[in-house]
């Protein structure tokens, strides 16, 4: 007896290569069909006529399986949403390392999709859904900025560079120069858009006023959180949101040996990025909550920069409930989240070579 059918999706910009299989309650995998279609629309639906044709017995589910390939993905995985198939996106490495499990030595888009076939067929997988259209445009945006001053950033570093070189160019600094007035006009421009498209939707707008009470939290920052979450709605808990962004805990331990235990660092780096500016401001604006942990942990270790990662872990989380509660920032206030589900009574601990979080209730 057949219990799911999985179709396996190997994208390229150009061309996706196709791989149908199905599993039997032996949990033994057995492959279907394959086929390649043109990334296009037209080849969407040529997919879906292909789908109807072998997927012969429509009372058992069928889940889709794709890697994430920059943005060649996001159209077919968006039209087959919009048909209503089950599609789920995994990380280029996590399916790397289970066809790696699966033994293959060679590698091709016909074995890539194979693989995900299997694999989807073999693995209850996260369900995929689109980022919404406002915050998939705040998105650009909010990347924009962060592209342009990372240029700047370069130019700057090179024009310094220049001027206490041994002899001069004063037409490269020169020209250099314009260019960084060039890319300051431009983050001005993208900053108004930001605001304008934040103040463009009344909830997104009253939510991010009540947000930005708080010191340190910047439209900016803001934006940039709620762009790379989705507005946090692909979040059941605090939990899921601090493991996407890569605060989560993660040990190294095995028998009698004990390593060293300190946070994954495998999320979202833009958000790590945009937070750690604001963990400063917030300690140097000695806000009470966000003071008390710094100084509490900062006594267990003396390390400075994990105490700022502590606060930068806690500003996430208070952003999180207070957008979730759609209330306004209050320093005195204590979050209650599943009876403090000791958010707030472990955030960060930094023994002698651990990376725990940990917090004492108020």
């Amino acid at each position: 007896m057949n219990l799911k059918y999985s179709l396996g999706l190997d994208v390229s910009s150009k061309k996706i290569d196709c791989s149908l299989s199905v599993i039997d309650e032996n949990q033994r995998v057995t492959f279907k069909s394959k086929t390649v279609i043109n990334n296009t629309l037209s080849g969407f639906r040529i997919l879906q006529d292909w789908i109807t044709k072998h997927h012969k017995e429509p009372s058992i589910p069928l889940v889709v399986c794709m890697e994430a390939t920059g943005v060649y993905h996001e159209n077919c995985a968006l039209y087959l949403f919009e048909k209503q198939y089950k599609v789920s996106i995994v990380l280029p490495n996590k399916a790397k390392k289970y066809l790696e499990c699966l033994g293959l030595k060679s590698k091709n888009d016909t074995i890539d999709a194979r693989g995900l076939s299997q694999m989807g067929a073999e693995q209850r997988l996260e369900l995929w859904q689109p980022l919404g259209r406002f915050y998939y445009e705040l998105r650009h945006y909010t990347r924009q900025h962060q592209n342009i001053q990372e240029l700047k950033t370069v130019i700057s570093n090179q024009i310094h560079a220049l001027e206490h070189g041994m002899y001069r160019a004063d037409v490269v600094i020169t020209q250099l120069k314009s260019t960084i007035e060039l890319l300051n006009s431009q983050l001005k421009e993208i900053d108004k858009k930001i605001k304008q498209h934040i103040k463009s939707d009344p909830l997104v707008y009253q939510k991010c006023k009540n947000i930005l009470f708080m010191k340190g939290i910047g439209i900016l920052t803001l934006a940039t959180l709620l762009a790379e979450t989705n507005g946090f709605e692909l979040f059941k808990n605090y939990k899921q949101l601090v493991s996407y962004v890569g605060y989560d805990v993660v040990e190294a331990q095995s028998g009698t040996r004990v390593g060293k235990t300190k946070i994954s660092k495998k999320g979202n780096s833009r958000i790590r990025r945009a937070l750690h500016m604001p963990s400063l401001v917030v300690i140097n604006s000695k806000e009470k909550p966000f003071l008390n942990l710094y100084d509490r942990t900062l006594e267990k270790h003396g390390i400075k920069m994990k105490s700022y990662v502590a606060v930068q872990k806690k500003l996430l989380v208070m952003v999180y409930h207070l957008w979730n509660k759609n209330e306004k920032y209050d320093p005195n206030y204590q979050l209650n989240i599943l009876e403090k589900e000791q958010e707030l009574s472990s955030l960060l601990a930094f023994e002698k070579g651990t990376y725990a979080y940990s917090e004492q209730k108020k």
